[in-house]
Parts: C-alpha cells; sequence; structure tokens
C-alpha cells in the first residue's frame, strides 16, 4: 500500500462521473487507451465504477479487495492519520456498498480464508501493525500476529493464503512516525498453531503479493519508494530502489531454498502494489507508473500477455493536477463473476469482465 497526502475528497479517471438517485454510473468524457491482450480481455471492455469515497477523510486511498463466499467484495479505505481506516463491502447483486467498519486498524490487504473469515493485514501510522482475523458476522476481530521474535511488525501490508490455510505477508514500512522494532522489512508465514516463521528478507521494500496456482511459487513486488514517510519533506528527496517482481520457489514445506527469480523489471517507474492470480497462473499486476497505469499481466516468466488501462498515460506528478487512475489491488469474483476483475484505483472500485478465470485456493472446487 502506497499513501499520498491529497486534500481532494475524490479522485477519479479520467472519465466524467455521474451520480444519480439510482446510483453510479461512467460518461466516457475521454476514453482510456484500450486493453491488449485479446486472449485475457476483450479490447472493447470497459472499467464499471462501483464506489468512490464519500467519507469526510483525508488522504490516502482504496486498497485490499477480497471476495467472500458469498460474493461479495470487501475492500479497504485508507485515509492518512489520525482516521482509523474504514472496511467497506460491496455487494454485485445489489451494486450498493455499506460500510463493514470504521475501525480497521488501518487495514489494508484482506483475504478471505476457508472457514469464511476475512484476514486483515493492519499497517503503521495510528494503525494495529498485525495481521488480524475479522469475524463477518459479528464484526469481531482478533489478533492473529502482531510481533515476530517479541518485536512488533513493521506495518503488515498484504496477505495471500495456500491449500493449508498458511498466511503468507508482507512487512514493509511506507508511512507513520511509530517507533520501528525490526530493521528490516521481510515476508513472513504464520502457520495454522501460530507461529510466524520468517520466509524471505530478500527484498527491500516487500508489498504485494501471491501464491501460483500449485502453490510452488510465491511472487512478492518490491516497491522501494526510498522513504519510510511518503509526504515527508527531506532535500534531497531520497532516491527510491528496485521496482520489480520476484519469484521465489518454495520447497514441499512451503519455504525458499533457491535463490529469487526477477521477473518485471519497472525500472525507473513506480511499480507494482497489489496482485492476484488467474488459473491459468498468470500474474495480475496493479502497475502504478505514471507512464503506463493500469493492470499488467504476465505469465510465470514475466512476459506481457495483457494490459488493462486505468489512467492515461505519461501522466506528470503536479500537486495542482494530481495524478489519476493510479491502481492499488486487484481480485477476481467467484461463481458466476469468476471471470470478473475488481481492482481498486485511487479512492475508488471499479470492475472489468475479462475472458480469464480467477483463482482462489481458499475455495477451491466448492465455489468454481
Amino acid at each position: 500500500m502506497l499513501q499520498f497526502p491529497r486534500k481532494e475528497p475524490t479522485m477519479r479517471l479520467l472519465i466524467a462521473i455521474t451520480i444519480c438517485v439510482c446510483g453510479l454510473s461512467t460518461l466516457h468524457a475521454e476514453e482510456l487507451p484500450k486493453p491488449t491482450g485479446a486472449a485475457i480481455v476483450d479490447p472493447d471492455a470497459k472499467w464499471e465504477l462501483l464506489f468512490t469515497r464519500s467519507a469526510d477523510v483525508q488522504g490516502g486511498l482504496t486498497e485490499g479487495p477480497a471476495v467472500a463466499p458469498d460474493g461479495s467484495i470487501y475492500f479497504t479505505d485508507i485515509p492518512l492519520a489520525p482516521d482509523r481506516g474504514m472496511i467497506m463491502r460491496f455487494d454485485p447483486k445489489t451494486k450498493k456498498t455499506t460500510l463493514f467498519t470504521a475501525k480497521s486498524g488501518k487495514a489494508n490487504g484482506l483475504i478471505f480464508d476457508a472457514d469464511g473469515f476475512l484476514l486483515a493485514c493492519e499497517g503503521s501510522d495510528d494503525g494495529g501493525r498485525r495481521v488480524s482475523r475479522w469475524d463477518v458476522k459479528t464484526g469481531e476481530s482478533k489478533t492473529i500476529a502482531d510481533r515476530f521474535r517479541g518485536k512488533k511488525f513493521n506495518a503488515p501490508n498484504d496477505l495471500c493464503v495456500d491449500a493449508q490455510g498458511r498466511i503468507y505477508f508482507t512487512d514493509p514500512r511506507y508511512l507513520g512516525s511509530e517507533p520501528r522494532e525490526i530493521e528490516y522489512r521481510a515476508v513472513y508465514r504464520i502457520d495454522p498453531d501460530g507461529s510466524v516463521i520468517e520466509i524471505t528478507r530478500d527484498t527491500l521494500k516487500p508489498n504485494g503479493i501471491a501464491l501460483s496456482p500449485d502453490g510452488r511459487t510465491l511472487y512478492v513486488a518490491d516497491h522501494d519508494n526510498g522513504e519510510d514517510r511518503i509526504g515527508a519533506n527531506t532535500n534531497p528527496p531520497p532516491l527510491p530502489g528496485p521496482m520489480k517482481i520476484y519469484a521465489f520457489p518454495l520447497n514441499e514445506a512451503g519455504i525458499v531454498d533457491v535463490e529469487r527469480r526477477t521477473i518485471v523489471d519497472f525500472g525507473d517507474q513506480a511499480g507494482c502494489d497489489g496482485m492476484t492470480i488467474d488459473a491459468e497462473g498468470n500474474i495480475y499486476l496493479t502497475a502504478r507508473s505514471l507512464k503506463r497505469p493500469g493492470v499488467l499481466v504476465v505469465n510465470p516468466d514475466g512476459e506481457e500477455v495483457a494490459f488493462i488501462p486505468t489512467g492515461p498515460p505519461n501522466q506528470k506528478r503536479d500537486p495542482n493536477h494530481p495524478p489519476v487512475g493510479i491502481p492499488s489491488n486487484a481480485e477476481f469474483g467467484i461463481g458466476d463473476e469468476i471471470n470478473v476483475l475488481y481492482v481498486t484505483t485511487d479512492l475508488s472500485l471499479y470492475r472489468i469482465p475479462l475472458k480469464s478465470k480467477g483463482f482462489h485456493v481458499q475455495y477451491g472446487d466448492r465455489i468454481r
């Protein structure tokens, strides 16, 4: 999760948005570039706007879409401190979005487990700095893990689960004034017995994370913006580091024992935030590059197989005209929406129909 201070109450793509009694609809005042990769997405497919923040909170972004067993989409709305952050619920049947909780602990990445509990990575900046489990029926949450070897996590960011119910998650740090107890940033795993294992620290700022359908490859986005507090006044500004996607081979015990591979290198452009996987093993990366913002789809070797623009290309970072259409995370639906991709972008939630089908290891054939 990357956060940029913004004063605007809403952000949008370069698409005129009309709010009416019946809900949200989009009027295409300026067309985005067409999607590419005909095997994945129809070139005429369009984004549908589902939600834009209306709460009176400042800054931040929407994040972490996760599909529930009933097909609804839970996602986070993360403002800057001191606001606590929200988890929202979108119902595909009614197209209504409701508030699940207004005290999310600055939840960022979300995913449901096989038992129907919502798992959340709670970040820093007055957040919980823990991995939590939410009962969506009662609204109650509890801590799964908030420390490694007695030290508080930096800022859990994103997570995925495997067929054994083990939780892999990233722990970078992007903002917040809390003292850091762990001086490095790593990827961890929480086992069903509650024990926490360090999987790798071979990244500078691990962000998005996903597992291949066979569970033998762990994909991690390294998104090093060069500082711990976005928006801090430093002169000269810190230089960004790696903007890459790594593939970590996992052995039968789910441990990294072979050197990582770099499958995507974004160079001097902002890289990937969150990601998801389809049934064929392709990886859907939310690319935050101002030159080319959108969902970049690559195969396990890192070869581009599709690109779905979410914003206009070749934007500039201008304080008077902030960038628009910058995606943060993605998730496939289930059931009748197994080929629908949900994406959080700026302060909104969108979806688009695809030809590919999503993969959800926690649900298996029970729902697919």
